[in-house]
């Protein structure tokens, strides 16, 4: 059975949109994976500590066979393959990978929450979505598209498309 995941991306640390854009063709060779979409990228302040640059975002929609936790095994491996390093809680990163919506299923365990727990504060993950998919609702059904409207603002800025190949 094939689900519809979407898979929050972000980065703020060496060439943030060329961290993306590998990420993107590392999502779309996953195995057991199609790569459906991809929204613009996007600029926003960081959240949390403001001594770090700002990010860049965007979010992906794939169709998959891959089971939650083996789908977040793999972001976690594109993540160290980035170079990713966890030294502090919302400190800069090269490349997070977050498992936004996976289909209707709700779970809520030691290593994974989804739909991510933050979704609704963050308009950096909101909109991407609504790009990639206007209508998408979460499992209890409410719309991406209301979240984004009472989402806090953290001065989203559409970036234009990359030149990369």
């Amino acid at each position: 059975m094939r689900i519809d995941a979407f898979i929050g991306l972000g980065s703020n640390l060496q060439d943030p949109a060329a961290q993306l854009a590998r990420a993107v063709a590392e999502l779309a060779a996953l195995p057991d994976t199609t790569l459906v979409a991809q929204s613009p990228f996007y600029a926003s302040k960081p959240v949390g500590p403001q001594d770090q640059p700002d990010y860049v975002n965007g979010a992906v929609w794939l169709s998959t066979g891959l089971d939650p936790h083996t789908l977040l095994n793999q972001l976690q491996a594109i993540e160290q393959a980035h170079g990713r390093e966890r030294l502090r809680h919302w400190g800069p990163r090269t490349l997070d990978l977050d498992l936004l919506v996976f289909g209707t299923q709700t779970l809520d365990d030691e290593r994974l929450t989804v739909p991510h727990r933050e979704l609704s504060n963050r308009d950096f993950a909101l909109q991407p979505l609504l790009d990639l998919k206007p209508d998408l609702r979460l499992p209890d059904g409410t719309a991406i598209a209301h979240l984004r409207t009472q989402c806090p603002d953290n001065r989203l800025r559409k970036l234009p498309p990359p030149d990369y190949p």
